[in-house]
């Protein structure tokens, strides 16, 4: 379904990212894991055409169209503070309307379906700078919906939320994803999380896939102390692999 072929990309004549090949089945969801400076959040943006890179990025069987076959759910959106919710989420229609054209009718239905989806339809009216953490990241997540894309590519989704919050966004984003059946590829922090949600993981360092496959096989305190370092345990109950920060021994 979505295919890094490749990619590479250099920052400065340094190279951040690469080369990486990774294929991503549909209705698969995996989750872009590592240490800071990783590759992680580089890996999406060359998928979405934010930064220059080699190597070829597909989507089925044919380059992807922008805008059309990839949602984007940046970690750091501008929400215009005056901007009411549902004219943001309209927003993530613009790759349907030609240029200079107006929304149609199903624009506008799309909208108002993505914003029931997301629960904000009685948030409508509200304008984004009244939002709380949670529901401006819904509203995020809304606009990305409403572009009616295979593909939803996740940047950090629950980087600016409390634990409550980060939940309810990765459950509402596996429900969306079961019931469409949308592929997800989602660059996030939270190991535990990552663990839970995701079909499968893979593991960046320094640029480089360092290793891929189901949760429970990639979050090893082996592995994960090889790229993050030590004082980390994992533990594991009924969801999946639970990843917890330990301070070292001291003397």
């Amino acid at each position: 379904m979505i295919s890094w072929q490749g990619v590479s990309v250099s920052f400065d004549g340094r190279r951040v990212l690469g080369p990486v090949d990774m294929d991503v089945s549909e209705g698969e969801w995996v989750g872009l894991i590592g240490p800071n400076g990783a590759g992680k959040s580089t890996m999406i943006k060359a998928a979405v055409g934010l930064v220059a890179h080699e190597g070829a990025f597909s989507v089925g069987l044919r380059a992807s169209l922008a805008g059309l076959d990839l949602a984007w759910m940046p970690q750091r959106p501008h929400l215009p503070d005056e901007m009411s919710v549902a004219n943001y989420v309209l927003l993530g229609r613009t790759p349907h309307i030609g240029y200079l054209g107006s929304e149609s009718v199903h624009d506008l239905e799309a909208t108002a379906l993505a914003l029931e989806r997301a629960g904000l339809h009685d948030l409508a009216d509200r304008r984004l700078a009244t939002l709380s953490g949670g529901e401006a990241q819904r509203a995020v997540l809304a606009r990305a919906l409403a572009q009616e894309a295979p593909v939803l590519l996740l940047d950090e989704p629950t980087s600016s939320l409390d634990i409550g919050h980060g939940l309810e966004v990765l459950e509402m984003i596996d429900h969306l994803r079961v019931a469409d059946g949308l592929t997800v590829v989602t660059a996030i922090h939270d190991l535990t999380l990552a663990g839970q949600f995701t079909d499968r993981l893979v593991l960046l360092n320094d640029g480089v896939v360092v290793c891929e496959g189901p949760p429970a096989e990639v979050l090893t305190e082996e592995r994960l102390r090889a790229s993050y370092g030590h004082g980390i345990k994992v533990v594991h109950d009924g969801n999946g692999p639970i990843v917890i920060p330990s301070r070292k021994d001291h003397d």
